[in-house]
């Protein structure tokens, strides 16, 4: 495509998240003149490290931490040099009498947990139905992502009735209290539908049904995986290929306008202005409206308080389990299913919940090399703590930031043999106003809003490219590329892909 127009850059993408490199990648590979403005000093938006700790040499994962619905053929066809680790512990939920066990390949030891929890091998029977069915839609969901959205009814097709009903027509407790007995294997279950979604189990709207798929079909598996050197290294290399590939990168550029005319795209800041044929955004549909001076719509609401922690050691467990066993994968606190919907009805209400539901990840268990030398040769760790139904509304202001991170050590030390404060070097906490002040997400919101079905609606009419690769906007110039597309939130690279891809397209039957 030359510049027929003369614009100064054919594609301008705002925002420089990794979606944004992503799609600068596939872009420039085309040939075509791509030029990311980011407002922070570095690019990456939420998937960053970060020395958080002051005289502490530890690079965590200030945002996102782990990996899932990246597709590896995308890491692969990208070229990137990652490392991604998966983790023989899939989660450990205490309870009174010890501890739910679940490995990543469900073996003896989970079996055994499931029974010494419930008496009986039948709830472990009904969970690894349940997960052979929701794999399923996984297996049928996964070789789509990175091609147009397929049709519902192509989905439905590869799927059993009863699990597509279960996942996709009715909320998601329905099918949970309809399987399971227990209330904590209930609430380990509804965990994954609640993770950056604030909602109810029953909710009539389905978002955490959506939210419980996405978190379900990464690879076809959902295995949610480490990334070596922590979040950073997947930015520095999205980073690195985006400059080899020829991509201009602009950092400390904050965009205040966008306007957009039948023939050319304007973004303009406070010291630039860049004219191009085409813009993808990165930012949520929110802020892109407010930069097209256009009417937004309500408001995304965050919901999760995020910890970042350094300890001089992991702490004994009231269990006796081996804490190097307990927080190798994912490590559950008060989410019986109980406590979750009270804690959504709580903070539903306008109250921070009275007991705190999250769950915690030890990044140093798997991957000590975000440590410095002389801290790895110490029994430090990390621990990444996501706390579920503390929307922004309930956290108004640090000081309510700080009782909810109270509220999160209190709930943790009832499951340990020690007090936790002894052993903390470090504490960062992240309210969705801290991330929203932090990384212009509107609300604090980690997807950029509620999360769609990753397929097209049978009645739904598809005729360009953007649509059928699920990036439009009402413009035709301005395509989605980040968390706000059909297909976007979590780290997965796809809504640049898919952005990039359908621009490609668009031009390509232009040429015909």
């Amino acid at each position: 495509m030359s510049d027929s127009s003369g614009t100064d850059v054919q594609v301008v993408i705002v925002g420089g998240g990794h979606n944004a490199l992503v799609a600068a990648i596939y872009l420039a590979r085309a040939g075509l003149g791509v030029e990311i403005v980011e407002q922070l000093s570095q690019v990456g938006g939420a998937a960053i490290s970060a020395q958080t700790f002051e005289g502490h040499d530890a690079l965590l994962s200030r945002y996102s931490y782990l990996v899932s619905v990246m597709p590896q053929s995308l890491i692969d066809d990208l070229g990137l040099q990652l490392e991604l680790l998966s983790r023989d512990v899939a989660s450990y939920s205490p309870h009174a009498g010890g501890g739910l066990l679940v490995e990543t390949v469900e073996g003896p030891a989970t079996r055994d947990s499931f029974r010494d929890l419930t008496g009986s091998h039948a709830e472990f029977t009904a969970w690894q139905r349940f997960y052979a069915e929701v794999g399923t839609i996984a297996a049928a969901i996964a070789p789509t992502l990175l091609s147009p959205l397929p049709r519902a009814a192509t989905v439905r097709a590869a799927v059993d009735p009863t699990i597509w009903a279960d996942v996709v027509d009715h909320p998601l407790g329905t099918a949970i209290e309809r399987r399971f007995t227990h209330d904590l294997v209930r609430g380990v279950v509804g965990t994954d539908a609640l993770i950056g979604t604030f909602a109810s189990l029953h909710d009539p709207t389905l978002i955490q049904n959506r939210c419980f798929l996405y978190h379900l079909i990464g690879n076809g598996t959902g295995e949610w995986r480490v990334p070596v050197g922590g979040m950073g290294a997947v930015t520095g290399e999205l980073e690195r290929v985006a400059r080899e590939s020829g991509v201009t990168i602009r950092t400390h550029a904050r965009v205040t306008e966008v306007e957009a005319r039948d023939d050319h795209v304007t973004v303009r800041g406070d010291d630039f202005a860049i004219h191009a044929d085409w813009l993808l955004s990165g930012v949520a549909p929110y802020v892109l409206d407010l930069m097209r001076g256009h009417q937004p719509g309500i408001k995304p609401s965050g919901s999760q308080l995020k910890v970042n922690l350094l300890l001089s050691r992991l702490p004994a467990l009231k269990s006796g389990v081996d804490p190097a066993i307990a927080f190798a994968g994912t490590f559950n606190v008060g989410e019986t299913m109980t406590e979750l919907e009270s804690g959504w009805h709580q903070a539903a209400h306008g109250a921070l919940p009275e007991r705190a539901a999250g769950e915690l990840y030890c990044h140093t268990l798997t991957d000590r090399s975000i440590l410095g030398p002389d801290l790895a040769a110490t029994e430090a760790q990390t621990l990444t703590y996501f706390g579920l139904h503390t929307p922004y509304e309930v956290l108004p202001d640090d000081a309510a930031a700080d009782e909810a991170l109270a509220r999160m050590i209190a709930a943790l030390n009832e499951h340990l043999a020690e007090p936790i404060e002894p052993l903390i070097l470090g504490v960062e906490r992240k309210s969705p106003r801290d991330i929203e002040a932090a990384l212009g997400m509107p609300g604090g919101h980690i997807f950029h809003g509620d999360l769609q079905w990753p397929w097209l609606a049978d009645a739904e009419t598809a005729t360009l490219p953007a649509e059928r690769w699920g990036v439009d906007t009402d413009h035709p110039r301005i395509l989605m590329c980040g968390s706000g597309a059909r297909r976007g939130g979590a780290v997965s690279g796809l809504g640049g892909h898919n952005a990039a891809h359908a621009l490609l397209d668009f031009l390509a039957a232009q040429q015909h």
